[in-house]
């Protein structure tokens, strides 16, 4: 098995036909096609189902899809560990960034990656903690930012923030500057599904209060959740740090909540099962920095934890 080979399979599943992947790979279709033939051969089963609607992968497909990624990324890491220099780190750094931090940090994070290292070419992964979390430990992310700092086999994490949650509402509600969940229990509410990170804090505070909430509806989407309770559809809890834009343009309001569970400990959580390189070092210091001055500046309300910079 060849990385040429996987390179064509993965080419194969983005396009959906042969046709497509041998123009976007430059090889011509005939030999793209036996490519793919022997690499079905040498793994002893389908890859794909072929049809008048192109190229359609099975479930050893998909399954082996994945797997072909992680490989070509492990290749492309030792390419640049061996090539990149601690003067001048280059190559792709994939960082994976839950959606309410992403909000606020991807731009500081970018700015000051194009400044510091212009050789290192970031990929952002906004997505919900639990698949950046899964990803990391499959070599899909170099770097991720997560919830919670309890140890865990394979992964390195070093505590950044306590973060807490807020109550949020429209501007047009009239409330008090703190409220206790007893309180926000009474009031219409707004809130991300039962799977969802940020629910499950709130759940568990609620449990231990034995409080019910009063939920209207429950919204997956945080730009979603926020423009309900803009439109004054219900209140919601979230994080500070995603309300920043609201908060300064005046079309949301929010209360501090007197819970101490209704926070949760931030890290920059690595791999250590596998191998780094210069720009994943350089990235990972740098990421620290940028939440770190966000912190201390305040543009992001919360308590640092971790070492300081």
């Amino acid at each position: 098995m060849e990385l040429r080979q996987l390179r064509y399979f993965i080419g194969v599943c983005e396009t959906g036909s042969l046709l497509r992947a041998s123009a976007r790979l430059h090889i011509a279709q005939p030999a793209l096609g036996q490519q793919i033939s022997a690499l079905e051969h040498e793994l002893g089963v389908k890859l794909f189902e072929r049809s008048n609607r192109g190229m359609i992968q099975t479930e050893a497909g998909r399954i082996f899809l994945e797997h072909a990624r992680v490989v070509l990324a492990d290749a492309e890491r030792a390419k640049q560990a061996v090539r990149a220099t601690s003067n001048s780190p280059s190559g792709e750094v994939s960082i994976g960034l839950p959606t309410s931090i992403a909000l606020s940090t991807t731009l500081p994070i970018l700015s000051a990656c194009r400044k510091q290292y212009p050789n290192i070419r970031l990929k952002i992964v906004e997505a919900y903690s639990g698949f950046i979390q899964e990803w990391l430990h499959s070599g899909r992310l170099d770097i991720a930012l997560l919830f919670g700092a309890d140890p865990e086999p394979g992964l390195n994490k070093r505590p950044l923030l306590d973060d807490s949650l807020v109550f949020v509402s429209s501007t047009t509600q009239s409330l008090a500057d703190h409220l206790s969940l007893a309180d926000i229990s009474k009031l219409p509410l707004v809130l991300p599904g039962q799977e969802h990170g940020l629910r499950r804090i709130i759940d568990d505070a609620c449990a231990a209060q034995k409080l019910s909430l009063d939920i209207v509806a429950e919204i997956e989407s945080l730009g979603s959740v926020k423009r309900a309770t803009q439109a004054g559809l219900g209140s919601t809890i979230l994080p500070q740090v995603c309300l920043l834009e609201e908060i300064a343009n005046g079309s949301l309001h929010c209360a501090h909540i007197d819970n101490n569970r209704l926070s949760r400990r931030v890290v920059c959580a690595t791999s250590l099962t596998r191998p780094g390189s210069n720009a994943i070092a350089a990235v990972e210091t740098l990421v620290l920095e940028v939440i770190y001055d966000m912190v201390n500046s305040g543009t992001w309300p919360a308590r640092w934890v971790g070492d300081t910079l």
